[in-house]
């Protein structure tokens, strides 16, 4: 059986009554069945008990991107603007569902609004509209553009540690020249480096795009961008899902090993 991949829904309203629903995109379900061959696990809003209760059967965690922004009060940072959507039930969920699978080996990848969440479950703080800082790039763009093409095409390039975690996944000529092209969607953005985090990536204007987890017992990296839109055409977009899902392979050999002992102990 493929490993069993959870992946971070939000609460979103659906339907002509906003009836809560728990949602996560199509995307990354295709590319845990694609090249993290995996077996995709939606991960509802419902709360921080979830990481006590399912977190044992999984072998690897997706924080996804979203429309929604971390809410401030969980970094001690200003109230956000009027009108930005925010999502108390997905944070319920993830910021402990991040320190539980940290702390327990279990392989994590974390994706644009992923990203800001790990490091503001380890102890880090948010900028929370890139664009309005001086001297900094608008991250936001194209997400505004109704071509999905444009949308999720890729908007600036990233200089890489050639050193680092991010950079042993990805292509050797990636790796070698220390520049990556990215997309870009996001407001938010790393203001304060939690202590557990390592910056990996930047763009241009010093935005931090890709982070490690420090002591990490298991692949643990977040990236600001969206690898999940081009896999499918972009070979390092697709090598950091290949060493994912091989990160979440090894781990549930490992968990059945040791379950398959402790029943034949019994």
């Amino acid at each position: 059986m493929r490993p069993l991949i959870g992946i971070s829904c939000c609460q979103k309203p659906f339907g002509i009554f906003g009836t809560p629903n728990h949602a996560a995109s199509d995307s990354y379900v295709r590319v845990v069945r694609g090249p993290a061959h995996g077996t995709p696990v939606l991960l509802p809003a419902a709360g921080e008990d979830l990481s006590e209760e399912l977190l044992p059967h999984l072998d690897g965690l997706i924080l996804t991107g979203s429309r929604s922004n971390v809410w401030p009060g969980h970094y001690d940072g200003p109230a956000h603007a009027d009108g930005t959507p925010e999502d108390h039930c997905r944070d319920a969920t993830t910021l402990p569902l991040i320190r539980a699978a940290i702390e327990n080996g279990v392989p994590l990848l974390a994706i644009c609004r992923g990203m800001q969440e790990l490091n503001v479950a380890l102890g880090g703080s948010l900028d929370q509209r890139i664009q309005d800082l001086p001297g900094r790039m608008d991250h936001s763009t194209p997400s505004d553009q109704p071509i999905p093409r444009v949308r999720t095409g890729k908007a600036h390039g990233v200089r890489i540690e050639t050193e680092g975690a991010l950079a042993r996944v990805l292509t050797p000529p990636a790796r070698q020249a220390g520049r990556l092209a990215v997309n870009s969607l996001h407001n938010q953005g790393v203001q304060r480096l939690a202590p557990r985090l390592v910056a990996e990536a930047w763009a241009p204007d010093g935005t931090v795009e890709a982070v490690r987890v420090e002591g990490a017992t298991a692949f643990a990296i977040g990236v600001q961008w969206h690898p999940e839109y081009d896999w499918e055409h972009d070979a390092d977009s697709r090598a950091i899902f290949l060493a994912f899902g091989q990160a979440c392979a090894a781990h549930r050999a490992a968990r059945l090993g040791h379950t398959g002992l402790a029943q034949a102990a019994e």
